[in-house]
């Protein structure tokens, strides 16, 4: 799945020179230095990657990245990587997306890519509030909890995006911290090898809109799973499945005066959406749809998913 740049040069740089516009102190700073950072680490061709988002603050981010993107509708990121993924099943597709974006309007797309397991890589930016549109309370911000953005304390349940993840299918689910960067570089290195859909909540603090849930509050109360040397995550067969799923799951309800922060599940026993079209797409990922002609000079489809492809009917 990943490409050498020694054409390029290990050096390549995935940060532009876009000025990053959010807010001094944001979370999403530290997310953006880990994403670079992992893609250098694996030595990423840049031509392999594709940042998708959705709206919110979060949705700025591939207008940061050196790589190709695209700022989609709020909530329909998820829905747009999958068509990137399965139109070009060798690209490591990422998704960019707030809880607000992917848990409200979206929260449909993100349960259904949960059943796919199509192999792309979902980071949720979780601060509790809707940063782009004056703090209102996201789908992630407890009952009772009032923040100085809101007239009076939050009146809607609070989704766990862990637990909602495991229980949607997700074959890997993280959770991280945006100022603990090399913690989030690693699983996001861990993620794209892996071969299904990861979903990688990452906790961050809105300096402008979330009072309580601030900076000093998280590094208090966040630690990592793999501090516990008997947390095993890894399923490598169904015999051991439940019991880790039961594990990460009873894990991922923890909340409060200590959060636990690494990965909670990750089954590599579940076959990709991708392998599975092969079984029913002849030559499906030797000629993926992104390598085909899909239409004439006057514009009308001659794509014939059934048709098995010589190495004759394709351009390369």
């Amino acid at each position: 799945m990943q490409k050498s740049v020694s054409d390029k040069g290990s050096g390549y740089n995935f940060r532009n020179n876009i000025t990053i516009d959010w807010c001094p102190g944001c979370g999403d700073f530290g997310i953006v230095s880990a994403v670079t950072q992992a893609l250098s680490a694996m030595k990423m061709d840049p031509q392999d990657v594709v940042a998708v988002s959705g709206i919110g603050c979060s949705g700025k981010t591939p207008h940061y990245l050196n790589i190709a993107g695209t700022h989609t509708l709020h909530g329909r990121a998820i829905p747009y990587a999958v068509g990137v993924k399965l139109a070009n099943p060798n690209l490591n597709v990422l998704v960019m997306g707030g809880d607000g974006d992917l848990l409200s309007i979206g929260a449909g797309h993100f349960v259904g890519e949960g059943r796919r397991n199509s192999g792309v890589k979902v980071l949720l930016y979780n601060n509790s509030v809707y940063g782009l549109t004056k703090g209102q309370a996201a789908p992630t911000l407890p009952l009772g909890e009032k923040v100085k953005s809101l007239p009076r304390p939050n009146i809607l349940g609070k989704i766990n995006p862990i637990t909602l993840a495991m229980a949607s299918g997700y074959s890997f689910v993280a959770r991280a911290f945006s100022s603990e960067i090399k913690q989030l570089s690693e699983l996001i290195q861990r993620a794209i090898k892996h071969e299904g859909s990861a979903v990688i909540e990452v906790l961050q603090p809105c300096p402008t809109y979330n009072d309580v849930n601030t900076l000093d509050w998280y590094r208090q109360r966040v630690y990592k799973l793999e501090d516990d040397k008997s947390w095993d995550p890894v399923v490598n067969s169904k015999e051991e499945d439940e019991a880790k799923f039961d594990r990460g799951y009873r894990k991922s309800l923890e909340w409060g005066d200590h959060i636990p922060i690494g990965i909670f599940y990750e089954n590599n026993t579940i076959p990709s959406y991708t392998k599975r079209l092969a079984g029913v797409i002849p030559d499906y990922l030797k000629y993926p749809p992104a390598l085909q002609d899909v239409s004439d000079r006057d514009g009308y489809t001659i794509v014939d998913p059934i048709k098995t492809f010589s190495e004759n009917d394709i351009e390369l």
